[in-house]
């Protein structure tokens, strides 16, 4: 037999405030911060914002926002390469869900040449066997990527995940093992769309981006006869130097332009872009034959995060254009690419091996949502690019 005593009133209502207030004190809340230029009031795009209490990093959008969950309250560091690093106090902020930061331009305006008794093709080959050694690590990424596809100037297809990427070192080089929690995927190719279309290789492009896989063509000490390789300190920010690595004149071949910016006195790169320019493209001559592409827009742009002394990935974005050449037509294909990491961790992941995807892209996976990963995956999606996937057929 059960036996229930009477309570009185007012202990019940204390305890129903109490278990209430508990209760909405650990739910969490969807913060937005918009970050703007103080000069120009203009949105500052890649900004990064860590949320000091869960160490969740976010980047900035094209509008300037990032969007969060977080339970309870936490300081807030932005930075960006241009601009001084601002810490905020959650007790400025709390009050209003949707707010707007001011960054303020570092204005250095140090864009001369940068006099060394070294050579800089010898200063690069410095940075890049450092910032490799650096690289060389384990630790795991919590990493969101995404996919925006184009078929005869038309989004064709998207997709995008939330993906954990387990570092490993042999022989001082980065390998990768890739997990993934959720992915979603909008709109179809066609059939006759060449396999290596259909999304990059995660694993690949993560360990090109760790190992600076990239910068192989202009390590060779013979590339000084096909490019010129100039320091300067950089415009905005008297702790970095930019390097510039252009084709010469004389080159014959289409070969990519870089300019990388890095730190002179830890000997690391914070962030490289590498194009070939229209003038350099229009030195290639197109392909005829069926399967040949020919590439009309090459972009890279990587950047990195110095944290103490931790070094990793902060993101990157690619874009690839090309015409591929099919027996009676010219498709035009378009790929944008992008990694943006929202969590660092020194500790390795437990998993079982059938954990492990061992795809090559998302493209192959079905489709796995459990949140609204998108919204708070560290790189808020803007108005434009909402509009895009919307607009594409998909079925989930």
């Amino acid at each position: 037999m059960l036996i229930f005593q009477k309570q009185p009133m007012g202990r019940l209502v204390r305890l129903f405030i109490l278990l209430f207030s508990i209760t909405a004190f650990a739910q969490k809340s969807e913060y937005s911060i918009i970050v703007k230029d103080i000069e120009t009031q203009l949105p500052i795009e890649n900004a990064t914002v860590v949320i000091m209490k869960t160490k969740q990093i976010l980047l900035s959008n094209k509008e300037g926002k990032v969007t969060f969950m977080l339970t309870g309250g936490s300081n807030i560091e932005i930075s960006q390469t241009d601009y001084e690093t601002l810490n905020i106090r959650w007790v400025s902020l709390k009050d209003d869900q949707k707010f707007v930061v001011y960054l303020k331009n570092k204005n250095n305006k140090l864009d001369e040449i940068v006099v060394s008794k070294e050579n800089p093709q010898k200063i690069f080959q410095k940075i890049v066997a450092n910032s490799r050694k650096k690289l060389a690590s384990s630790y795991r990424l919590k990493v969101y990527v995404r996919e925006f596809f184009m078929l005869d100037n038309k989004y064709s297809y998207y997709n995008d995940g939330l993906v954990n990427f387990q570092f490993s070192v042999n022989q001082k080089k980065s390998s990768t093992t890739l997990l993934v929690e959720q992915n979603r995927s909008y709109g179809l190719l066609e059939a006759d769309v060449s396999a290596d279309l259909k999304g990059y290789n995660l694993n690949n492009i993560m360990e090109n981006y760790s190992n600076l896989k990239y910068f192989d063509p202009v390590l060779d000490p013979k590339t000084k006869k096909e490019y010129d390789f100039t320091t300067t300190g950089h415009p905005n920010n008297k702790d970095y130097y930019v390097l510039k690595i252009t084709p010469l004149d004389k080159s014959k071949k289409a070969l990519d332009t870089f300019e990388i910016v890095y730190d002179p006195v830890k000997k690391l790169i914070v962030e490289y872009m590498i194009t070939i320019e229209p003038r350099n493209l229009m030195q290639i001559e197109e392909q005829t034959k069926a399967g040949s592409k020919n590439v009309t827009k090459s972009n890279i742009r990587v950047s990195y995060r110095i944290d103490g002394e931790n070094y990793y990935l902060l993101s990157s974005n690619e874009e690839i254009a090309y015409n591929l050449v099919l027996k009676e037509q010219i498709k035009k294909i378009e790929v944008r690419n992008s990694f943006t990491t929202t969590h660092f961790n020194r500790q390795n992941f437990t998993y079982k091996e059938s954990d492990v995807f061992k795809e090559k892209t998302l493209f192959n996976k079905k489709n796995k949502i459990m949140t609204n990963y998108w919204d708070i995956s560290g790189f808020v999606a803007t108005d434009e690019e909402k509009a895009i996937i919307a607009g594409l057929d998909y079925k989930l």
